[in-house]
């Protein structure tokens, strides 16, 4: 763990009972909130875009009092001069940004159990918004059956861990 983390990240309350959960792709990272995030945002800069290995990353803001780190301890990279991104050393799932010393945490949307709860407000760094991104609501689309057909489907073993604990 880095200087930059706070105890407030890995001492979860034994009497506040979460509020929702997620964790990185293996399991080996696991964290709890508390209390709802203080927003929803969309990011489009490039340094976002190359941390997530997506077109944009989308953060769930939380007061770090109100986060724990609940199984293992991410590895951590400083990606900027006033900000870390925390991983999974294991799978490689990026999980948040914080700025040093800062009083929050952002955790990626989609590490949530359930990211449906996670809905953006806001976007940030639209200068470097691709163009095309506008325009996904709009793409023809499949369901993971529909793409793979149930055969294919039914053959594939998940090593992912599932969305709870």
């Amino acid at each position: 763990m880095s200087a930059e983390t706070t105890s407030a990240e890995t001492t979860k309350s034994e009497t506040t009972k979460p509020l929702l959960s997620g964790g990185c792709q293996c399991g080996a990272i696991r964290f709890a909130i508390t209390a709802a995030p203080l927003k929803v945002s969309i990011c489009h800069c490039r340094m976002c875009q190359k941390a997530s290995g997506a077109p944009f990353a989308s953060f769930a803001d939380i007061a770090r009092e109100n986060f724990s780190w609940t199984r293992g301890t991410p590895a951590a990279f400083r990606s900027s001069s006033i900000a870390m991104r925390d991983f999974c050393a294991s799978c490689g799932t990026p999980l948040s940004f914080r700025r040093i010393d800062g009083p929050s945490i952002e955790i990626m949307t989609g590490t949530f159990d359930h990211p449906d709860r996670m809905i953006p407000t806001r976007q940030y760094g639209t200068e470097s918004r691709l163009g095309w991104v506008v325009g996904i609501a709009n793409l023809p689309s499949q369901t993971t059956l529909q793409n793979y057909g149930s055969e294919k489907l039914g053959g594939i073993v998940s090593h992912q861990h599932p969305d709870h604990d």
